[in-house]
């Protein structure tokens, strides 16, 4: 994430510079919105273009564009750019019919297209510019865009162009084949002794315990392979309870977990057997050198049981579809969402059906962030890795039918990936 500052635009070349870091990849048969809320931008929409069908008749088409754009409760203006496979610009374009029913359509919701562009891989231009003074035949070179002063200054804040979200390897510390083989093997053994405990509350709160510490470690703090811990965070995904408390605990909070897991019937009868965890990160085991425990994480973590030891929610707590669609809490805790995100590209290094759990999780949290293109990558990588995974195929129709995450939805709540008041 760069720092808040105000960035600063000085022609188009600017803006269309801009749509690349902030979708984190250069868009391809893409229809790009932003809006404006006066001189500044708003949210980012990227949606395929439309084929020859939808362009002949592209009524829903353009009601999905207006439904996402309003979501935007702040908008008074849309920014529009068309890019395309074409080598220049063309003019007249197969889009123009499209972007003229966005205009209409836009005018009469409060959003007028200030502005818009068609992109082609070699040249761009300016959609309604006719003067070829200012707008020579084929367009203007592409390179002015990536050569633009606000480009310039992204790349040197640290914001990086990636290719295409299925084209995107993952950036995973580079370990041997004999480590990753200790963690599955360390994975199968604790995956025998969780299936034990899943009606285990204090299994249970040994699982979260670990997971919550890991994740409030500070930013920026490496990640250190560790085959032991690795493989039972790998063997706690498998158990789809403990995923979604998982998720649940990242953006709402332990106590939300707790809540949803007591509601779910999750800690129905007693469980004999002790929890079990990597030894020096058992409730109780002490300081590890990892940092995984303390004080503060031990009362935030076990000291909650009347909220959902009978099985029922805590007052006021939202319950995992909420949480899961966005709705509740009013906003997420983006730090623990980025950090669980890092987590699980590390665990997911070593393939199997961990994986797709880990994957899922990916789509998952890039789904809240408002990035549907990452997110259909992840979850289609966690239906190779496991065909019929459910999770992966409900959120994946989500993301196909358009569905917006509701933190996605609201400015206030919404991912930051340059901080507020960027550009």
């Amino acid at each position: 994430m760069t720092p808040p500052e105000r960035l600063t635009v000085r022609g188009p070349e600017d803006i269309l510079g801009f749509i690349p870091h902030s979708l984190g990849y250069w868009p391809a048969q893409s229809l790009v919105a932003m809006t404006l809320q006066g001189k500044s931008l708003g949210a980012t929409l990227r949606l395929d273009l439309p084929g020859r069908e939808v362009l002949a008749s592209p009524a829903q088409f353009l009601l999905a564009v207006r439904r996402y754009l309003e979501a935007d409760k702040e908008a008074d203006g849309t920014l529009l750019a068309f890019f395309t496979s074409n080598g220049n610009a063309s003019s007249p374009s197969r889009y123009d019919g499209l972007l003229a029913g966005l205009d209409s359509m836009l005018e009469r919701a409060g959003m007028p297209v200030r502005e818009a562009w068609y992109v082609g891989e070699d040249f761009w231009r300016e959609a309604w510019c006719m003067d070829a003074s200012c707008c020579p035949v084929p367009g203007r070179p592409v390179q002015q865009i990536r050569d633009s002063m606000l480009n310039t200054e992204m790349v040197y804040r640290g914001s990086s162009v990636g290719p295409q979200p299925e084209e995107q390897l993952p950036s995973v510390l580079p370990v041997s084949s004999l480590h990753l083989a200790a963690v599955r093997e360390a994975e199968a053994a604790w995956s025998a002794q969780l299936d034990l405990r899943r009606a285990s509350r204090p299994q249970f709160d040994a699982v979260l315990g670990l997971w919550w510490a890991l994740l409030s470690r500070p930013q920026g703090e490496a990640w250190v392979p560790e085959a032991d811990r690795d493989g039972f965070l790998r063997a706690s995904l498998l158990v789809p309870a403990y995923r979604d408390a998982l998720l649940m605990m990242a953006a709402a909070g332990v106590r939300a977990a707790e809540a949803g897991a007591g509601q779910g019937g999750l800690f129905r009868g007693g469980c004999p057997l002790d929890p079990v965890a990597p030894q020096e990160h058992l409730p109780g085991a002490g300081a590890s050198a990892d940092g995984l425990q303390g004080g503060a994480v031990q009362e935030e973590l076990w000291g909650q049981e009347e909220l959902c030891g009978q099985g029922m929610p805590g007052a006021g707590l939202p319950a995992y579809g909420d949480v899961l669609m966005g709705v509740a809490p009013a906003a997420p805790d983006w730090d623990r969402l980025n950090a669980l995100d890092l987590a699980l590209e590390q665990l997911a290094a070593a393939g199997g059906r961990a994986a797709a759990a880990a994957f899922t999780g990916r789509g998952w949290i890039a789904w809240c962030r408002g990035r549907g293109s990452y997110s259909a990558a992840y979850l289609r990588q966690a239906l190779e890795a496991e065909p019929g995974y459910r999770l992966a195929e409900l959120l994946l129709e989500l993301v196909r039918r358009g569905t917006l995450c509701g933190w996605a939805a609201r400015r206030e709540a919404a991912w930051q990936k340059f901080g507020p008041d960027a550009a």
